[in-house]
């Protein structure tokens, strides 16, 4: 097959910025078909529309031959259309389809969770029945046949099913092939047994080696079982999935067998938005050339939080979740030795009730070394990756993660756990020949977090020039769109092929 080949891509997710966003996949679904379309292939994306999205300011509208569209849901006759738009990007414009039901996605007050109630909506099952279905009607009706199909996350899990059953043996759909990546395997959308009369799928899949995981319909599960091939958002997250029964858990039997189909690719980075040298939010622009400015973003970072400014004193930023699987219970456990060492601390996120607690009631008592703004605030995110010293990012496990990344690129020197994306992007720096991006602790412990944060503070505070060169092998780091998507190209094409 020539390489110059030029595929045609389906990417079909539950989230796309600028339209709708909960997480990293929204920034993934909009990042990556634009750099493939820049890259010369044909891409279009596929995304329910939420209430949520306007319409009017998206110039979103209706196409004839996808208005009106018919298909069941176990006993019940569902009617949706597929309207059109683009997502328009700094230099291409990608065509893009909302899948239009009033009922499934119309007015609700959040993508997946009734925030009323705190759990998920009931029928979720046949809101993203509804969504996979919709994607062989999209091209059956259009008769514009992808090579690929790029499913992302549980919300996609059963198109790979689909393909492989109710559509076999239609010529249409005989060469498309399926591709599903894992961003997030804790949610792997988990349904009631008798949810699989509502799928359609032929009886022979209604068991264990079909859909059903631990007496539940899975759809993490059935794409698992199903796509032709699988990929994760970084290579050491790729490998963990097989080795760690702490991140696979009851899945891993099923992700062993499917190792050699799994791969590992990086998320990149939008340098339009985080770029020291272009950022709007931050008090000084700097890059390589003139660190002296990032000091000013120190400066301005300290006051905010109404600390002395002290430039000899390191900042230490945390931006996320508040929660265990982000390595909290670490920075708890760590709290009192932390507030002895001779830094600023401060935090930004929300997240469970028990750290907004613990937090709340150390402000008073260490006011003049940490602080925490609890809740999201993108402007002041963008200030703490550019006037910390180090950024802490202790997470238990990390399919990729961005922020350490972002540190990277604004000379702010990560402390890592070595684990997923973590471990395969920041390198962990090596006294004798001093080389290494940041600081990285194998074993997941308190008392290993601090000794790595302890070796960082005495070489930022004794060795200046060693520190300046930490912080520039950082931010020479490549961590562009552009690699990324040449990779996915790499393994569409070896699919396909």
């Amino acid at each position: 097959m020539a390489s110059s080949k030029k595929l045609k891509i389906l990417f079909v997710t539950s989230e796309v910025v600028p339209f709708i966003k909960t997480g990293g996949l929204a920034d993934v679904s909009s990042a990556l078909p634009q750099k493939l379309q820049e890259l010369g292939h044909q891409v279009r994306i596929v995304v329910p529309k939420y209430g949520a999205i306007d319409e009017r300011k998206y110039k979103i509208h209706e196409v004839v031959r996808l208005k009106d569209l018919t298909t069941k849901i176990g006993e019940k006759d569902v009617v949706f259309s597929l309207r059109s738009s683009f997502l328009v990007g700094q230099k291409v414009r990608v065509q893009i389809y909302f899948l239009d039901n009033e009922e499934y996605f119309g007015n609700r007050p959040s993508l997946y969770i009734n925030p009323l109630t705190g759990n998920d909506f009931d029928d979720n099952d046949e809101r993203f029945i509804l969504l996979a279905k919709s994607v062989f009607e999209l091209i059956s009706k259009l008769g514009w046949v992808p090579d690929i199909i790029h499913c992302n996350d549980w919300q996609c899990g059963l198109i790979p099913a689909y393909q492989k059953t109710l559509f076999k043996d239609d010529e249409t759909f005989k060469s498309v092939k399926t591709l599903f990546t894992i961003h997030n395997l804790s949610f792997q959308g988990e349904f009631p047994k008798s949810s699989f009369s509502k799928t359609g799928l032929p009886e022979e899949l209604n068991n264990t080696k079909g859909v059903i995981h631990d007496g539940k319909v899975n759809f993490m599960k059935t794409a698992l079982t199903f796509a032709d091939h699988i990929n994760t958002v970084s290579e050491t997250y790729a490998k963990e999935l097989c080795k760690d029964k702490e991140i696979s858990g009851s899945l891993q039997t099923l992700l062993c067998k499917r190792q050699k189909d799994i791969a590992g690719i990086i998320n990149g980075i939008d340098s339009s938005i985080w770029n020291p040298e272009k950022d709007k939010h931050i008090a000084k622009k700097y890059s390589i050339k003139n660190l002296e400015n990032k000091l000013d973003n120190k400066k301005a970072l300290a006051e905010k939080f109404g600390f002395d400014f002290d430039e000899n004193k390191p900042i230490i930023g945390m931006i996320g979740r508040l929660s265990d699987p982000k390595g909290f219970d670490l920075v708890k456990d760590a709290f009192s030795e932390l507030m002895k060492l001779n830094i600023h601390l401060i935090i930004l996120g929300t997240g469970e009730k028990k750290y907004h607690k613990f937090f709340d009631s150390q402000i008073t008592k260490y006011s003049k070394k940490f602080s925490c703004y609890l809740g999201f605030d993108d402007e002041l995110a963008h200030l703490i990756e550019a006037g910390s010293d180090m950024f802490l990012m202790p997470s238990k496990t990390e399919p990729c993660g961005l922020n350490q990344m972002y540190s990277l690129i604004y000379g702010t020197v990560p402390v890592v756990h070595e684990t997923g994306g973590l471990a395969d992007t920041v390198e962990n720096y090596n006294e004798k020949t001093k080389t290494g991006t940041g600081f990285v602790f194998k074993k997941y412990d308190h008392k290993e977090m601090l000794k790595e944060i302890k070796r960082a503070i005495k070489i930022y505070s004794k060795n200046k020039a060693d520190w300046q060169k930490i912080m520039k092998e950082g931010m020479k780091q490549n961590f562009t769109w552009l690699n990324s998507a040449k990779n996915y190209v790499n393994l569409y094409k070896d699919i396909v092929s």
